[in-house]
């Protein structure tokens, strides 16, 4: 598969990282745009940006700067409203309820649960005002976009057997740890891995849907088949790189070597320096700039009564699909570090400074 990979601005990261030790788990409406980049001007429009969870790196260190910061570029005039819902469907609905009553124009929504925020898209839209949903899909919104989600299990599962047979193991037990059942993409992801390791010759022994993708939820999950499965078990399926580190902690504590094949997602930075050490086989990197900045655009658009551009539908809903890549200790370089996500002083610190001198990350 061939991806366009879009290279971060440092100055867009430090501006990120700034805003997650000012913003984590808070509501805000400070980010309105004085930007003198020129752009789509929305005429002074307001926008809602309503996220998740905190638990989950990228939503604060990511997600919200790029953004906030591909608003001001492309509509000066526009403010952004914040709000992050910390894996609760209630307060998100809430938050909702407040920007709506703010008189924003469009809402940027990632869903903690999405049906329940089918009810958030509901109201909004009965009183004039349009939704996106954001990384997570919501039925009946005016726009999604996000990655394709069953090309990422997809991913997984194939990256898994491909580390499973690297490892001498053509057969055997592996483990499937989920992510959470209110997520739409949950589902996806699970769907796409069955489809690869249903016929691949290896065992799923047994699997969890984890509740809010909580990574301690995953490894006291973890911790419980441990007894059961060792000695048997050539590799861990986990959605996300949060389960993959609770289900590496599980393993190491139950005494399990060598370790198995773990697969991740989110590319994580704890997840490529596990990847560096040896700990995780894999993760899935999905370039979060040019996700932010489509629904930027998009939402300016739907602010100003225009239809967004779309190359994709899911169930009626037109969208943009991005592609998902794959990420092992052979390509680190070549795609979270060229991408300028990370740099290798953030991947390479002392206690990886040998492992990464190995694969000529220096």
């Amino acid at each position: 598969m061939t991806t366009r990979f879009t290279r971060v601005a440092g100055a867009a990261l430090a501006f990120g990282l700034a805003a997650t030790l000012t913003a984590c788990g808070s509501d805000s409406s400070d980010s309105g745009s004085t930007a003198s980049d020129s752009g789509s001007d929305g005429g002074g429009k307001k926008i809602a940006l309503l996220l998740p969870e905190n638990k989950t790196a990228r939503y604060e260190a990511f997600d919200r700067p790029f953004f906030e910061a591909a608003v001001k570029a492309q509509c000066p005039d526009c403010e952004v409203v914040y709000s992050n819902a910390e894996q609760d469907p209630a307060k998100q609905q809430q938050q909702a309820e407040a920007a709506i009553t703010q008189g924003v124009d469009v809402l940027v929504m990632s869903a903690v649960d999405g049906k329940a925020a089918a009810t958030i898209v509901n109201n909004a839209k009965s009183q004039g005002v349009p939704v996106v949903a954001y990384d997570r899909f919501i039925a009946d919104s005016d726009y999604y976009v996000s990655f394709d989600n069953k090309r990422v299990g997809e991913l997984q599962g194939q990256g898994l057997v491909e580390a499973m047979q690297a490892a001498g193991n053509d057969s055997g037990d592996i483990v499937m740890i989920n992510g959470a059942p209110t997520d739409a993409n949950a589902a996806d992801f699970k769907a796409g891995a069955h489809s690869v390791l249903d016929s691949s010759g290896y065992t799923v022994a047994a699997e969890y849907d984890t509740p809010d993708w909580s990574p301690d939820k995953a490894q006291s999950w973890m911790e419980g088949q441990v007894g059961t499965v060792k000695g048997k078990l050539v590799g861990v399926y986990a959605a996300n790189d949060g389960t993959a580190g609770g289900a590496i902690a599980a393993l190491k504590s139950g005494g399990v070597e060598p370790l198995p094949p773990v697969t991740g997602q989110d590319a994580e930075l704890a997840a490529i320096q596990r990847i560096i050490n040896g700990d995780q086989a894999l993760t899935i990197y999905k370039a979060i700039k040019p996700q932010a900045e489509d629904a930027a655009k998009a939402a300016i658009a739907l602010a100003n009564g225009e239809a967004p551009a779309s190359s994709a539908d899911k169930e009626g809903v037109p969208a943009t699909l991005l592609d998902p890549v794959v990420v092992t200790k052979d390509n680190i370089k070549d795609t979270v570090v060229a991408d300028g996500f990370y740099t290798v002083e953030d991947i390479c610190t002392a206690e990886y400074a040998d492992a990464c001198a190995e694969l000529g990350l220096e």
